[in-house]
């Protein structure tokens, strides 16, 4: 973040780094410079167009902040993606012997988008500045082993008093071999376990996530950007070999009340394991 000063709690901020077209980068790291006092979490997005033209933008996930005087924008405005998910002070990550994201030359990653979440802004009211972000690793050598994230989360709702599962499934229809290599679930504090599969009925590939809230609140709870809001989100990072990465980037159901494993007919998931730590 290029020295930004957050003047209301729960914003996102999003600033872009255009990558050089003339020729291919490997990402194989990812080194954070930030810790969580500051940023609840950071997200990096590759996209084609980012969502805006400024060097800061209001980049709330679900609603932007209704005091904030910046612009509002989407991180990607074109050829979103996850490259990389960051909180509670998680340490560096190194991909595989092999292993890069292609971002720039002929990929459609033109932009890396840097989001932070600032949740609470004590740190700033006497007038200090963040410049919160992660290091890249690259190598510019050509790697036949191409990185990439999918997302598996859900919207939703958690009733008072109760214990709630909010699901997701996919199927994978691409004819590709994906070798899952990392992965990152995030929730808030409702969060309790969560979990992710893969099923194969009917010769099918359905890829799946489940998170389980418990709700002691006297309250409903809904999906949403802020800590008091609750998120389900499970990021699944994979490589392709001698192939492009997956075309689908994100899996996203309504959640609960709306869908349910079961209103696909997904009844063969070990169910007390997917709750259980």
């Amino acid at each position: 973040m290029p020295n930004v000063s957050p003047n209301v709690p729960e914003l996102y901020l999003c600033t872009p780094v255009k990558v050089d077209p003339s020729r291919n980068y490997y990402i194989v790291g990812f080194e954070p410079n930030a810790t969580m006092e500051t940023a609840h979490h950071m997200l990096l997005y590759g996209c084609t167009k980012p969502g805006s033209t400024k060097s800061i933008w209001d980049c709330g996930e679900m609603a932007h902040s209704l005091n904030s005087q910046r612009e509002t924008a989407v991180p990607c405005s074109e050829g979103s993606q996850i490259l990389y998910a960051w909180a509670r002070d998680a340490p560096r990550l190194n991909l595989p012997e092999g292993v890069g994201f292609k971002v720039g030359g002929d990929s459609p990653i033109k932009y890396i988008v840097l989001q932070v979440h600032y949740a609470h802004i004590d740190r700033f009211k006497d007038g200090s500045t963040d410049d919160s972000g992660v290091f890249l690793h690259y190598i510019l050598h050509p790697l036949n082993k191409l990185a990439g994230v999918l997302l598996l989360g859900t919207g939703g709702s958690i009733p008072p008093r109760s214990t709630e599962y909010m699901e997701t499934a996919c199927i994978l229809k691409e004819n590709k071999t994906i070798y899952p290599i990392a992965y990152r679930t995030h929730s808030h504090s409702l969060g309790r376990v969560i979990s992710g599969y893969v099923i194969k009925p009917n010769w099918k590939w359905i890829e799946l996530a489940r998170c389980t809230m418990q709700n002691m609140r006297d309250t409903w709870t809904n999906i949403g950007p802020t800590n008091e809001d609750e998120m389900c989100n499970f990021y699944l990072m994979y490589y392709v070999e001698n192939d492009e990465p997956l075309n689908m980037k994100y899996c996203f159901t309504p959640g609960p009340p709306v869908y349910y494993w079961e209103n696909d007919e997904l009844r063969n998931i070990p169910d007390k394991e997917a709750s259980t730590l």
